[in-house]
């Protein structure tokens, strides 16, 4: 959901940017691996120091790489598989990334478990969200259904994190995470069952 409304507006807001990138000579594929980079350098390093607000606001100035990469991309275009798999496999670094920098905190310094293992079960049930939908495509059928869309579970950790590091009762996070990774739960059900469908409905009348 979030893809389908912001794409326009972000789109607008980086075009200038993506321009002046190009100029300078910057490839998509450049900002592909810095954004990642970024993403999971401030996961990985100030999320575990505790860091959680100043974590989020270092993670946000590189997640927006994912919309200006596509902008640039476009507008060479060149948008193929190549840069479709190399964001996409990115993409799944900089989402375990994120995700284990929380449970790194939490089962540290935190010292909230329940946070931890939380975070833990979103990283997992959303690597295999991911899967299942690339399963999908690789053998011919579609999956782009269910409830927890990247963005959504991004923006979801980012927002709740940041703010916890603020002083948001952790109560907030742990209960965010819970429902994303319901979210996710359900979300792979509903790729599966939608495989599962496509598969009878592809089979030859006896």
């Amino acid at each position: 959901m979030l893809n389908r409304y912001a794409r326009g507006f972000f789109t607008a807001l980086f075009t200038p940017l993506a321009r002046l990138l190009l100029r300078w000579g910057v490839t998509p594929d450049a900002v592909t691996i810095a954004g990642t980079v970024g993403v999971a350098g401030g996961a990985l390093v100030l999320y575990p120091l505790g860091q959680l607000f100043w974590g989020t606001v270092f993670i946000t100035l590189f997640v927006f790489s994912d919309v200006i990469d596509g902008i640039m991309a476009r507008m060479q275009g060149r948008g193929g598989r190549w840069g479709s798999f190399l964001d996409s496999t990115l993409d799944r670094v900089a989402d375990g990334a994120l995700f284990a920098g929380v449970a790194i905190w939490f089962f540290t310094g935190g010292g909230n478990a329940a946070i931890a293992i939380a975070a833990l079960a979103c990283l997992v049930l959303g690597m295999i969200v991911s899967y299942a939908r690339a399963k999908a495509e690789s053998l011919g059928f579609t999956a782009n259904v269910g409830l927890a869309e990247r963005a959504e579970r991004l923006v979801s950790v980012l927002v709740v994190t940041g703010l916890t590091g603020l002083g948001l009762p952790e109560g907030f996070l742990l209960a965010v995470l819970v429902v994303l990774a319901a979210a996710s739960l359900v979300t792979v059900y509903q790729r599966v069952r939608a495989v599962h469908r496509q598969s009878l409905e592809a089979r030859p009348a006896s």
